[in-house]
C-alpha cells in the first residue's frame, strides 16, 4: 500500500470526477460532508473502491464476527453498513415482514483504494495511486439524466398510516410504551435507474453531512442523511440524535419564524428529551461510570429542505469493549425505534408493513485508527438492479400529544428529496 498526497487547483472538479471513476468499480464507499462543519466529523469527502476482501453478514453473531474482520485487517479503511433487522440478534425479536431488497443485514469491505479529499489537497493510498490520479484526470464527467422508469407506490396508504397512528397512541395511553417511531415505505418494481445520476441530483436537491453513495454488485444505497447514529474517536463515544423537524421558509423572516417555533415546541421538545434519555441509558453499556453526559441539548440544525432539534450525549469507553461490541449496545439508533426500546420495537413490526432492512440501520466506516463513524441510515434510497425493486421509508415519532395529520405530512416532508429526484423526469 503506498500513499501519495497532491495538491488540487479545482477540488469541485476532480470530486465530481473522482465519483464518476469510482462508479464504475464493484465495490464503492463515496462519502461527503457537504460542507457541514461541527466539532465530531474530520472527513470532506471520502472515497473507497475496490474490494480486496468483504464480510457479509449471514445472519448469527453479525457484530463478534464483524470485529472478527476488523481484527484481521488492522490499520485500514472499512467502510459498510449495518441493517435494522440485526435488531433479532441482540434482541428476543423477529422479523414478520419479507425481504423484498435482498440487501443482506450488514456488508463491509476492505478497499483496495481510498481517497481523502479536502478544499486543496486530496491523499490517494493504494498500489500505484499516480495511475490512479491519472485515471481520475482523464475521467469525463458526465451529466446523465436520473433515468427513473417505474410507478412509485405506498406500501402503507393514508387510512392504514391513521390506523397505525391511532392503534400505536392507545399502547402509549395504556403504558406500554411512551414514544414510538411509525415508518412507512415507498416503493417501485420492474425499475431502471441511472444510480449515480440519481445520487449526484439527491445531493443536489439535499446536501447534508453525511452524504453517501455507496455499491457493491448491483445494489445501491443512495443516502442524504442528516444523522450521525454513533462515532467513537479514541475512548469517546458520541451520539447525535434527531427528534424534531420544520420545514424551510419561502423568505429568511418566514424561515427565522419556523426555526424560532420548532426550538420552542413542547412537543418536538418532549420527543428529543425521550431520545436524549434512550441514548443515555444505551451508552450506559459501553460506558465508564459517570462518563455519559448530554453535553448539548436541542440545538438547531438547518439544512436545505428541514429544520432539525439535534442533541448530543458522549460518554468515555470502558475497558474492555471492542469497537463492535460499543455499536451492539446502542443499535439500533434509538431515534429509530421509540421507548422503551424493545417494547417499541416489537410493536413496529406488529403495526408497520414493511420490513425495514437497510432502512434505520447505520451506513459508515470503521478507520485505521480504530475508531468510527456512522449515520443513521434516513432519507435514503435503497435499489437493487438486479431485481429491479427501488425503496425508501421515512417515519416520524408518536407520542401521547402527536397529531395523526401533522405525522403524516412530516413524512412526506422528510421523502420531499427523494420524491422530486424520482418524479423530476
Amino acid at each position: 500500500m503506498v500513499s501519495l498526497a497532491c495538491h488540487l487547483d479545482d477540488s469541485d472538479t476532480f470530486i465530481q470526477k473522482a465519483l464518476q471513476w469510482a462508479a464504475q468499480f464493484e465495490n464503492v464507499c463515496y462519502l461527503d460532508s457537504n460542507g457541514y462543519r461541527d466539532n465530531y466529523g474530520n472527513i470532506d469527502v471520502f472515497i473507497a473502491v475496490g474490494a480486496t476482501a468483504s464480510f457479509t453478514s449471514d445472519g448469527r453473531d453479525t457484530f463478534a464476527k464483524l470485529q472478527d474482520f476488523i481484527d484481521s485487517h488492522p490499520n485500514t479503511w472499512i467502510p459498510g453498513f449495518l441493517g435494522y433487522d440485526l435488531k433479532n440478534e441482540t434482541e428476543d425479536l423477529t422479523s414478520q415482514h419479507p425481504d423484498r431488497t435482498g440487501f443482506p443485514d450488514a456488508y463491509f469491505f476492505v478497499p483496495a483504494y481510498t481517497l481523502l479529499i479536502g478544499r486543496y489537497n486530496a491523499e490517494i493510498k493504494g498500489a500505484d495511486p499516480q495511475a490512479v490520479i491519472q485515471q481520475i484526470e482523464d475521467t469525463e464527467i458526465t451529466d446523465e439524466p436520473v433515468g427513473f422508469s417505474g410507478h412509485l407506490k405506498y406500501r402503507m396508504n393514508r387510512s392504514a398510516y391513521f390506523s397505525a397512528f391511532a392503534g400505536l397512541q392507545q399502547h402509549i395511553r395504556k403504558g406500554d410504551i411512551y414514544e414510538v417511531n411509525l415508518c412507512q415505505e415507498f416503493f417501485a418494481e420492474q425499475v431502471s435507474l441511472n444510480p449515480l445520476s440519481a445520487y449526484r441530483r439527491l445531493n443536489e436537491v439535499s446536501p447534508t453531512p453525511f452524504s453517501c453513495f455507496f455499491k457493491f454488485g448491483e445494489k445501491y444505497i443512495l443516502s442524504a442523511s442528516p444523522e450521525r447514529f454513533l462515532s467513537k474517536n479514541g475512548d469517546t463515544l458520541l451520539s447525535q440524535p434527531i427528534k424534531g423537524t420544520a420545514p424551510r421558509g419561502e423568505t429568511a423572516d418566514k424561515d427565522e419564524l419556523l426555526k424560532a417555533a420548532l426550538a420552542a415546541s413542547p412537543k418536538e421538545i418532549s420527543e428529543n428529551i425521550m431520545i436524549v434519555d434512550l441514548v443515555r441509558n444505551d451508552l450506559t453499556r459501553s460506558a465508564r461510570p459517570g462518563t455519559v453526559k448530554a453535553s448539548e441539548l436541542l440545538q438547531i440544525h438547518s439544512f436545505k429542505q428541514v429544520h432539525q432539534l439535534v442533541s448530543t450525549i458522549t460518554c468515555q469507553i470502558r475497558e474492555g469493549m471492542s469497537a463492535t461490541a460499543t455499536i451492539r449496545n446502542t443499535f439500533p439508533p434509538g431515534s429509530m425505534t421509540g421507548a422503551p426500546k424493545i417494547s417499541a420495537m416489537k410493536l413496529i413490526d406488529s403495526y408497520e408493513n414493511s420490513r425495514r432492512g437497510v432502512y434505520s440501520g447505520a451506513l459508515g466506516y470503521f478507520s485505521p485508527q480504530g475508531n468510527y463513524d456512522f449515520s443513521v441510515v434516513i432519507r435514503t434510497m435503497v435499489y437493487n438492479a438486479e431485481t429491479g425493486y427501488l425503496s425508501f421509508h421515512t417515519g416520524g415519532a408518536i407520542t401521547d400529544s402527536a397529531d395523526a395529520e401533522e405525522e403524516y405530512n412530516e413524512c412526506l416532508l422528510k421523502g420531499k428529496a427523494l420524491f422530486e429526484v424520482l418524479k423530476g423526469q
